[in-house]
């Protein structure tokens, strides 16, 4: 396991994560500006909810597909070219959607955008491995994830002012030039690492295939896909696309209580993802407790919830949005895993191996729930009933077994090597009382 001195952070350590927070953020608000213009969208096409939704998983589609050659380029090139070319990107795609009259040409613009987004977020991650000392690096990784969906407070509420005050055109040309401004900071003031880090060398195509096998046989960044997969898509799907329309429909809650659960979910990942980070910095070797936590709440609320006769009270819809808040901050345990068992030169590869898995999990759930739906609800009414969404939900109970298995079937690896190396793990019940018996000697 690779390790790095605990330090106080740097001003100019912080001066770039922040720039590279703006980064994301702005890449969070390009990738949630159409999600919050669906019925302007809609009249502008002459589109049918079926057509808009296929913009939203083709640019899924294209960011997952897009996290593994990403992050092997990161590593040859750096963070700061990466984040450049994708705000770049993103910024094209929302100028080509402001003058897009057609579903296809808003199809091709969507794309750009996930192509551009696919580049950002792993490139911070390398930005907080490399300025951060390996204690802090957890804390701010989690912060990165926090911080960065303030892009979609802006998508939610500026970004719909200026829809409705000026016109379609107007609003997306107006978010292309903010990624454009974004793109010349990161140019002017952007640096991959401190001064004195080896820049990395190189490489020719045979090299970065060898640097790719490289990352996959380590189990820590296998570990980290399958953390990242098994925490993250039940959140993600329920917060995208399915929560709303099943509290709705399904539970028959009012509009705005659905809603006010919805912002309940971020602001639980918003509280839970600094205690996370301390976690992980703190006990860096029981990271995977804390993964089997988030795990077994979730699976058991939704259990819950999904054998309840008739429709669950509100008290339980809560805990379950609740749980699903910790979704999202549980998934960057996996980048975590990554960044601790990899070298330096290989942690944007490793990062977009990692990425995958949670983003792959939420699009196929996502069609698994809208294809059961429709096979349980005749006609082309959006009408469904609850046994309808629990059948459709049910389809998550997979995705948690696959995780689940690699979970357990790389920390095996991984603590084998540990006992290699002469490291031997206490029960963790021991482990905590001998932690507090050695905090309270301190007091």
């Amino acid at each position: 396991m690779t390790s790095v001195p605990a330090t106080r952070p740097s001003v100019r350590a912080c001066a770039m994560w922040g720039i590279g927070l703006l980064a994301y953020a702005v890449a969070v608000f390009h990738r949630s500006s159409l999600g919050v213009a669906t019925v302007e969208a809609q009249e502008r096409f002459s589109a049918g909810a079926s057509a808009v939704s296929l913009f939203l998983v083709l640019q899924l589609a294209v960011y997952a597909g897009l996290q593994v050659p990403v992050g092997v380029l990161l590593d040859a090139w750096g963070s700061r070219r990466m984040i450049l070319t994708g705000a770049v990107t993103m910024a094209v795609g929302q100028l080509l959607l402001g003058l897009a009259t057609d579903v296809p040409t808003a199809v091709a613009a969507r794309v750009l955008v996930g192509a551009g987004d696919a580049m950002t977020f792993i490139s911070v991650l390398r930005i907080v491995s490399l300025w951060f000392p390996g204690t802090a690096a957890p804390l701010v990784t989690q912060l990165t994830g926090i911080l960065g969906q303030v892009g979609s407070i802006v998508a939610a509420y500026p970004l719909v002012t200026l829809l409705h005050a000026t016109s379609w055109t107007a609003t997306f040309v107006g978010a292309a030039a903010t990624g454009v401004l974004v793109a010349l900071l990161v140019l002017l003031a952007l640096r991959d690492a401190p001064d004195g880090t080896p820049r990395p060398a190189a490489t020719g195509l045979a090299q970065l295939r060898r640097g790719l096998g490289e990352t996959w046989r380590e189990p820590g960044t296998r570990i980290g896909l399958y953390t990242h997969l098994v925490t993250q898509f039940s959140g993600t799907v329920f917060a995208l696309l399915w929560g709303y329309p099943f509290l709705v429909v399904g539970q028959g809650l009012a509009p705005g209580t659905a809603a006010g659960l919805l912002t309940l979910l971020v602001l639980v990942g918003m509280g839970v993802g600094p205690v996370f980070g301390r976690l992980c910095g703190r006990w860096p070797l029981r990271r995977s407790a804390l993964v089997f936590g988030i795990l077994a709440a979730t699976a058991t609320v939704w259990t819950v919830v999904l054998l309840w006769p008739g429709r669950a009270p509100l008290p339980l819809l809560v805990l379950l949005v609740a749980v699903l808040g910790t979704n999202g901050p549980g998934s960057m345990i996996g980048f975590d895993f990554a960044r601790t068992e990899n070298p330096a030169e290989r942690h944007g590869s490793a990062s977009g191996v990692v990425n995958v898995g949670g983003f792959v999990a939420s699009l196929l759930t996502i069609l698994a729930v809208g294809a059961v739906l429709d096979v349980l609800t005749p006609g082309a009414s959006a009408d469904y009933d609850l046994d309808a969404f629990r059948a459709a939900f049910a389809t998550q109970y997979l995705f948690w077994a696959i995780g689940l298995v690699g979970v357990l079937r790389h920390r095996r690896e991984l603590r084998a090597r540990l006992a290699r190396d002469g490291v031997v793990l206490t029960p963790l019940h021991a482990a905590v009382r001998a932690r507090l018996r050695s905090t309270s000697a301190y007091r």
